[in-house]
């Protein structure tokens, strides 16, 4: 006797098909993310602190993923290796000198290898090979300066507030300046006092060329001066002269050669 219905048995079968269907979707998708259906090659770089990076993690090259983090061993005490599959089709651009570093997927995402550009000229990368890394920067250290940086910020704001306190309470220099209106109003005498010497200078000066006794010093520094301007005068009417001379002989030149 048959115990289930064709409305179950029908229900089964699709259950089945979606779950199969899901498999291979997973499949696919992983496999895609792993390249396991892209022809690929080998790099390999070392690390001294690899800062979390994962087996899996994504390769990056000019902002592209372009593969995955294959595998990670720990070579010594001091050196990680770490080996990348990367696609074929992008072998060819990059090149012996690229530099591996390590990056992350914004502020506090998956840690990224990211390979820099490297100079036209060289040449491509070959299976296997191995390319030259730079140390990441710690968290940590990042935290250490920010916090250095945090206290020197609050030392100065602290000095500044006193120097600020100061200034308005008339202490110091600018604060008797800014609050003191008699050393403010001697200020200003002192200034009108130069403006008034100035003045008077240029007065004596004015006279001391009509003294008898200067005038002739001051008659000669104006012929100086005066023949100063002369032989300028002279020497830019010289080069003037060659100037149309020589384009004068250049265009008899074309002329002959035209003929």
């Amino acid at each position: 006797m048959e115990t289930h219905t064709p409305a179950f048995k029908f229900r089964l079968g699709l259950f089945v098909i979606i779950g199969i269907g899901l498999f291979v979707l997973g499949i696919f998708v992983i496999g895609k993310q792993k390249n396991l259906f892209n022809p690929v090659f080998t790099l390999k770089t070392y690390f001294h602190n690899v800062s979390g990076l994962q087996v899996g993690n994504t390769v990056r090259f000019s902002g592209i993923n372009i593969g995955t983090i294959d595998n990670i061993q720990i070579v010594n005490d001091s050196t990680v290796r770490v080996e990348m599959l990367i696609k074929k089709e992008v072998q060819k651009f990059i090149k012996a000198n690229s530099i591996a570093s390590i990056g992350s997927e914004g502020i506090i995402g998956d840690k990224v290898i990211v390979i820099s550009q490297g100079q036209y000229a060289n040449k491509m990368v070959k299976e296997g090979q191995r390319i030259v890394s730079v140390e990441p920067i710690e968290t940590d250290a990042i935290m250490r300066s920010l916090k250095t940086t945090a206290d020197n910020a609050a030392v100065a704001s602290k000095d500044m507030v006193g120097i600020m306190h100061k200034i308005n309470n008339g202490q110091g220099t600018i604060g008797r300046l800014l609050k003191d209106e008699k050393m403010a109003d001697n200020l200003d005498q002192t200034v009108s006092n130069l403006k008034t010497s100035s003045k008077k200078l240029d007065e004596n000066m004015e006279a001391a060329k009509h003294n008898f006794l200067l005038k002739g010093y001051f008659k000669k520094k104006e012929k100086a001066e005066a023949k100063k301007k002369e032989e300028a005068a002279a020497k830019a009417k010289d080069a003037a002269n060659k100037a149309k001379k020589e384009a004068e002989a250049k265009a008899n030149q074309k002329q002959e050669i035209k003929k």
